[in-house]
């Protein structure tokens, strides 16, 4: 960052350097170009009248009287306008000046403005740039980067990019309670930014439980305030009233929604499923009541979004728990369901969590849950969707967990059925 400011110093001190003499640089006025075209004239004259004498054109008297014309002439031509001694402009230093102090301001405002001094911040560049190259990155090495970025932070607390790069990175670490947090800094600092106040939601609802009830509905109320067509807004409003079993509006926040959708995308696909889900419970569609009367989690798995194969960043499925191992899971226990690239760096693409007791959970991953930039589900050629039963709540693993991993599909594959079978010894 340091070198950064050096260089721009020394860009704009040679600018300066480049203009300033110019305007500092006294000028001298040219002589007076009409008295320099006379007096060749009246030589040209003289030059005439001596041929015209040698010619015999003209006698000795003649060229005389005329002669003494021409001269007097030049003698009254000098002394009505001869120019004045060259005068001596003064520079316009009132220019320069301002031209010294308006050049680094206006330089240093326009950069603050529309520039991105976080860009700069080797902290920033660590934790979003490894992945985005395909650095392979562990869960310890991003660990220890975000806790970095968090000491950073203290030292620049209204870096509002920071705090929600923090928000964003803790969250795909499973740390609720501290990416809640980091929220709560962006929105202070942007307290009517309908991305920020949705994502604040979210992260919120997850550490309290998957609950929408109480302050993530008020920042979701805000940010549809801020936005009243923002989709992820509306998609957390609309399972708020469906937690609620007001399923009439949770399909109107939904159908809102899914409008501000491509047709064809794959979170537009998923959220019709809800809407028909809805429905169903509301009563308002009687070929659905079979559906509707199993336990909720059965319901989500029988209703699994149907995301076109191949087309999006998005991937669909089923998590279920072999009735083997079952017994060594808690209801209480966490399930992390996340997306990774087949091959290379382990960088997760997408995340979500959910616990033991709602298993069999139907699963949409899709880009929008991409912790860096670059690195999302539609940007790999494979991918692999891996869950695991976390007895300690980390998303590290750990001996006892309980791991099920996909075949690698294409992104936009669907019907993924990943199974928890394995435990981690």
């Amino acid at each position: 960052m340091i070198v950064f400011w050096v260089l721009a110093a020394a860009m704009t001190a040679a600018a300066l350097a480049f203009l300033l003499p110019p305007l500092l640089r006294r000028r001298t006025a040219a002589p007076d170009a009409r008295v320099a075209a006379n007096a060749a004239v009246y030589q040209e004259q003289l030059d005439e009248l001596g041929a015209e004498l040698q010619r015999g054109t003209l006698t000795k008297e003649e060229f005389d009287r005329a002669s003494r014309e021409v001269e007097r002439r030049i003698v009254a031509e000098h002394a009505a306008g001869a120019a004045p001694e060259p005068a001596q402009h003064r520079p316009p230093r009132a220019a320069a000046i301002a031209i010294a102090v308006l050049l680094p301001l206006l330089a240093g405002l326009g950069y603050w403005r529309l520039g991105n001094p976080v860009a700069m911040d080797p902290v920033v560049v660590a934790v979003t740039g490894a992945a985005a190259q395909g650095h392979a990155v562990t869960p310890e090495q991003m660990a220890a980067l975000v806790e970095k970025l968090a000491a950073r932070l203290q030292q620049t607390p209204d870096d509002v990019e920071g705090w929600v790069l923090l928000g964003r990175s803790r969250t795909s670490l499973g740390q609720y309670d501290k990416a809640a947090a980091a929220y709560a800094k962006a929105v202070a600092l942007l307290p009517q930014d309908a991305d920020v106040l949705a994502d604040y939601a979210d992260v919120l609802a997850m550490a309290q439980g998957r609950s929408l009830e109480g302050e993530p509905s008020r920042l979701i109320q805000r940010a549809l305030a801020a936005d009243p067509n923002h989709v992820k807004a509306l998609a957390l409003a609309g399972s708020a009233e469906f937690d609620r079993k007001n399923y009439h509006g949770a399909v109107d926040y939904w159908e809102r929604a899914r409008k501000a959708l491509p047709v064809d995308s794959p979170f537009a696909k998923s959220i019709e499923g809800s809407i028909d889900e809805a429905r169903a419970l509301a009563g308002e569609a009687p070929k659905q009541r079979a559906a509707a009367k199993a336990p909720p989690a059965q319901a989500a798995a029988k209703a699994e979004p149907k995301a076109p194969a191949g087309k999006g960043g998005s991937l669909s499925g089923t998590v279920s728990l072999d009735p083997a191992v079952a017994a060594k899971a808690a209801p209480g226990d966490t399930v992390f369901i996340l997306a990774r690239p087949a091959s290379g760096a382990r960088m997760p693409l997408a995340v979500t969590r959910i616990t033991v007791a709602q298993l069999p959970y139907r699963f949409l991953l899709d880009d929008s849950m991409a912790m860096a930039a670059g690195m999302t589900i539609s940007s790999q050629q494979q991918v692999v969707v891996v869950a695991r039963v976390s007895k300690t709540g980390s998303p590290a693993p750990q001996k006892g967990d309980i791991e099920g991993t996909s075949a690698p599909v294409a992104p936009g594959a669907s019907g993924l059925n990943v199974v928890l079978q394995h435990v981690v010894d």
